[in-house]
């Protein structure tokens, strides 16, 4: 991982953030509810600043891999004015249920509107053609030993053209060395620089077959579009991330696989450093938009301490015609959130240790 791409995985995660706490906000701000604190980071307070025109707290806080936005008499279990105009449950059900819902849905609309302007601006990609390039080096195999790095696109393979729209020719020509043939003569392309490498290729026992040792990904031709075009390519990558996301959660409590591939802050960090350090750009959005959609589908799940749980207990005070004692709600959401925190150090404290490894 590198310096450039840890802040770059930071940035992403705060855009995010700050959109979803911002849905909150702005909701409120339309349903003339007071807003206590609007956070970034959790932690010590950094610095902060109060409105003049409404009684709310501004704060950057030292952690910046959460935030908040609190309301009045929000998970306060203790002894509280409960008369007070500004506390979040003395306004009707349907507001509140408003501005609960529009984190989320503000995680929705970011990823629709990034990936409509990308695809408006940068063209759809053709499936159909695809120019492979390495993505990644494994050490001690024989690519790394012959000078082969993340990035460099292979042209050529004893004269043999390797860009012809699929990544399949690559593939067949490195697996198809045999045993006595002589080294394999590589055209590489890295940057504006045309490098001559040979390589041997190995036996790999887990693969069953000859392998140098990266790791092989494409670059798509982009075609031009209209916007209407980039709207409907945006709706259904995004309708696509969103049915894979909710086959992973539903897959998670099912599937122990799913659950250890599971990764917190750090392991985000850590993937999105290492994709945009490979792909640039291209990566920063694709990843931008579905850690989006998995933000506010997961945000939607009924766990205490989450915004799904905060929108059932608002379908059960609309059920019952009367809200739910604030303490017990209160309480709730304190533990559930208690049980939250917990397992983000769990996840967290693996993925350190499985970069360490």
């Amino acid at each position: 991982m590198s310096v450039t791409g840890i802040l770059l995985a930071i940035v992403l995660l705060a855009i995010l953030i700050v959109i979803h706490e911002m849905g909150h906000f702005f909701a409120a701000r339309a349903m003339k509810i007071d807003v206590r604190e609007f956070a970034v980071g959790f932690g010590p307070k950094l610095f902060g600043w109060k409105s003049r025109k409404y009684e709310t707290t501004f704060a950057i806080r030292l952690i910046p891999l959460g935030g908040y936005c609190a309301f009045y008499g929000e998970d306060e279990p203790g002894e509280i004015d409960r008369t007070d105009p500004r506390i979040f449950g003395n306004h009707s059900v349907w507001r509140r249920f408003l501005v609960i819902l529009m984190g989320p849905m503000m995680n929705f609309v970011l990823a629709f509107v990034v990936a409509v302007g990308y695809y408006w601006i940068g063209g759809i990609p053709d499936a159909t053609w695809v120019d492979p390039y390495i993505t990644g080096v494994s050490a001690s195999e024989p690519a790394y030993a012959a000078g082969l790095q993340a990035r460099d696109v292979i042209t050529e393979i004893n004269g043999i053209n390797m860009l012809d729209g699929s990544s399949q020719t690559l593939l067949d020509t490195l697996g198809g060395w045999k045993e006595g043939d002589p080294a394999l003569e590589l055209t590489v392309r890295r940057g504006e620089e045309t490098l001559h490498l040979q390589v041997t290729p190995a036996w790999n026992v887990e693969e069953q077959r000859m392998m140098i040792g990266v790791t092989i990904g494409g670059r798509y031709r982009m075609n031009q579009t209209d916007f209407a075009g980039a709207v409907r390519e945006g709706w259904d990558v995004c309708v696509y991330a969103s049915g894979e996301i909710l086959r992973t959660l539903k897959e998670l409590f099912t599937n122990r696989e799913v659950f250890e591939q599971v990764s917190g802050p750090v392991g985000i960090i850590s993937i999105v450093s290492n994709e945009v350090g490979d792909r640039g750009l291209e990566a920063f959005i694709e990843l931008l938009i579905t850690i989006s959609i998995n933000l506010g589908l997961f945000n939607l799940l009924p766990i205490p301490g989450l915004d799904g749980s905060r929108l059932i207990f608002g379908v059960i005070e609309a059920i019952r015609k009367k809200p739910i004692k604030p303490e017990r709600e209160a309480m709730v959401n304190l533990i559930g959130m208690g049980v939250l925190f917990a397992f983000m150090i769990f996840v967290t404290f693996r993925d350190v240790t499985n970069l360490l490894k």
